[in-house]
């Protein structure tokens, strides 16, 4: 998995308010039922992002996250991969996502994405919405900026290449890639690879590689890579200012 139990995501300067948050039900695409949690700010910013987890799907971290966002003005939603093996719920530590993971299908993930943009931009008319995914979900979010869902741009932290790439001609939105230099699970090679071919595809994408920083460095709770969280949650904030713009 990603993050430890005691990762936390990093502080927001100057928090806002959290008009309300909580776990809610979608229905994707296929009639398939999933759960979701979302956090709306008391004053929104014009952005939105859906939030793909790593493999443990609606963990708290990821909660905890989604209330980060809203506390920067972002209407969040995290979803949830397993509604259609797992059922309902959200899921803690001792959710078995194995099994579940293994029959995960790329395009039934981004129908639950597309569910989830359609409750933001419902909740939050004209906000530009943003994908934002670590691990198997940095993978997920970059595939979705391919999947016609009106995406402003998709992010992703220490993602999965391999999980875009069959998607990589249709890609409308910007990229943008925060990646661990120590990363265990993709090389440096993988991720190499993967800019090469956004290049030779005419795409537009940024990237960040933190040398020495391992995989699930986003752990504002974490002394030694409190700084780099800080620089990716910068990144993240501008990323997203800049590209709401030119959608607006």
């Amino acid at each position: 998995m990603c993050h430890s139990t005691d990762s936390r995501p990093p502080a927001v300067a100057d928090p806002g308010s959290v008009a309300e948050e909580g776990l809610i039900e979608l229905t994707s695409q296929d009639g398939t039922a999933f759960t979701a949690f979302h956090a709306q700010p008391d004053e929104p910013n014009g952005r939105g992002v859906v939030i793909l987890p790593d493999i443990r799907g609606v963990h708290a971290y990821y909660q905890e996250l989604a209330r980060r966002f809203a506390e920067a003005g972002f209407p969040a939603v995290v979803l949830d991969y397993y509604g259609r093996t797992a059922g309902l719920g959200p899921r803690d530590d001792a959710f078995e996502w194995e099994p579940h993971f293994k029959q995960l299908v790329p395009d039934r993930v981004a129908e639950d994405a597309r569910a989830a943009v359609a409750f933001l931009t419902g909740k939050n008319p004209g906000v530009a919405v943003f994908s934002v995914g670590f691990c198997l979900g940095g993978g997920h979010s970059w595939r979705l900026a391919g999947a016609g869902l009106g995406l402003a741009g998709s992010i992703g932290f220490y993602g999965l290449p391999g999980l875009a790439e069959d998607r990589l001609k249709d890609i409308s939105a910007p990229l943008l890639l925060l990646l661990a230099g120590n990363d265990v699970a993709t090389s440096q090679e993988d991720f190499a690879a993967f800019r090469g071919k956004l290049d030779d595809a005419g795409k537009s994408y940024e990237y960040k590689v933190y040398e020495g920083a391992p995989h699930s460095f986003f752990d504002g709770g974490s002394a030694e890579w409190k700084d780099i969280s800080a620089d990716a949650w910068r990144r993240v904030l501008d990323f997203t200012a800049r590209h709401a713009e030119r959608v607006a």
